[in-house]
């Protein structure tokens, strides 16, 4: 068992309103929540995913660690989809790992708009190519250097030495590998759109088979919500912030402010799904998951399914998971929806 803890990593999730720690052991099939926090942010220290400030966001990182009172001291970190280039391309089967990323160090700048020096590079052999047997499909990620250095410098203000750079979709792609089971039908061809409402940002995966086949980000989110419980009530951000999350604002709110944001996120997510149908070969599909800190408000999900006529859920990875004791249980299960990509990261500890 000391063995495996080793090589625990902590699932870091930068967020554009919100820094999330998650930390996940392993005994045999069965995942357990070891540690987890989620610290705000402060107003513009990343904006769109991009990190504006990185002292900011490297005070932040160091609260979530001491808060969640973790031992680990190694990260996951994501960059958005929309900071990287991926392509598959072709290469000699016989090649090992050494071959294959001089190959591709080589090749590169064909795939890839920016000059090399200033793209960090990662690729994945997926597996023999259905073309030509004597080649392998590699998918190629590319991603400006300044997108990963900042984030490892992030980190390392808090002492955490970063292991991993993942792609966010990759990571909600391997997050969902915990909710898939929750689905009634068999995974077989199963088409499941997962919208992630963040603050700023909602970003729509669709997987099949559990395999991501489209991803589009919009600008939409729950900020919006805060914004207008600012304006309407004179609160500060921070305020705003809290009233939303634990209530205590006037008796019109509900009426007046929350039912025409939950209108306006079930339109989201229709038009969403509309993108998707309209450049795909796909006119349905078969579950909504609803991700991000947005999905927590009660009644979402009867409402995008009235709208889009398909069964409506909650993301929650830590359905079938135990629980460590020093964690709060039903601050984590509030919080699950907006975790995704926290497990996702935390998961990579176990590839």
């Amino acid at each position: 068992m000391l063995g495996k803890k080793a090589n625990s990593m902590l699932g870091v999730d930068i967020s554009s309103s919100s820094v999330k720690l998650l930390e996940l052991s392993r005994q045999g099939d069965r995942y357990k929540v070891e540690s987890y926090a989620v610290e705000p942010l402060p107003p513009n220290a990343v904006v769109e995913k991009s990190i504006n400030d990185v002292e900011a966001v490297g005070e932040v990182v160091k609260k979530v660690v001491n808060k969640s009172r973790t031992g680990v001291r190694s990260a996951a970190v994501a960059v958005s989809g929309s900071a990287v280039i991926t392509k598959t391309i072709q290469m000699p089967a016989g090649l090992n790992d050494f071959e294959m990323e001089d190959e591709i160090a080589n090749e590169a700048d064909q795939y890839i708009p920016y000059p090399l020096d200033e793209v960090a590079i990662d690729f994945e052999v997926i597996g023999p190519s259905e073309v030509n047997p004597d080649q392998v499909d590699v998918l190629l990620a590319a991603c400006r250097k300044e997108n990963v250095d900042v984030r490892e410098d992030a980190l390392s203000m808090a002492s955490l030495t970063t292991k991993v750079v993942d792609v966010e979709a990759y990571a909600m792609e391997r997050a969902f590998t915990m909710v898939a089971p929750q689905l009634e039908k068999d995974a077989e061809e199963q088409v499941v759109a997962i919208v992630d409402i963040g603050a700023t940002m909602t970003t729509l995966s669709v997987l099949v088979d559990g395999e991501t086949v489209y991803t589009r980000e919009q600008l939409f989110g729950g900020k919006q919500l805060t914004e207008e419980i600012q304006r309407r009530y004179g609160l500060s951000q921070e305020e705003a912030g809290m009233a939303k999350k634990q209530g205590g604002l006037p008796d019109d709110y509900e009426s007046e402010v929350l039912a025409p944001f939950k209108e306006a996120v079930v339109q989201q997510v229709a038009r969403a799904l509309q993108f998707f149908f309209g450049s795909s070969q796909y006119n349905a599909v078969d579950y909504v998951l609803l991700a991000g800190g947005t999905a927590s408000i009660a009644g979402l999900p009867a409402m995008v399914e009235e709208k889009v006529g398909t069964t409506t859920l909650v993301a929650n990875p830590f359905a079938d998971m135990a629980v460590s004791s020093k964690v709060n249980a039903a601050g984590l299960s509030n919080d699950a929806p907006s975790l995704m990509i926290a497990c996702g990261l935390a998961m990579r500890s176990f590839d």
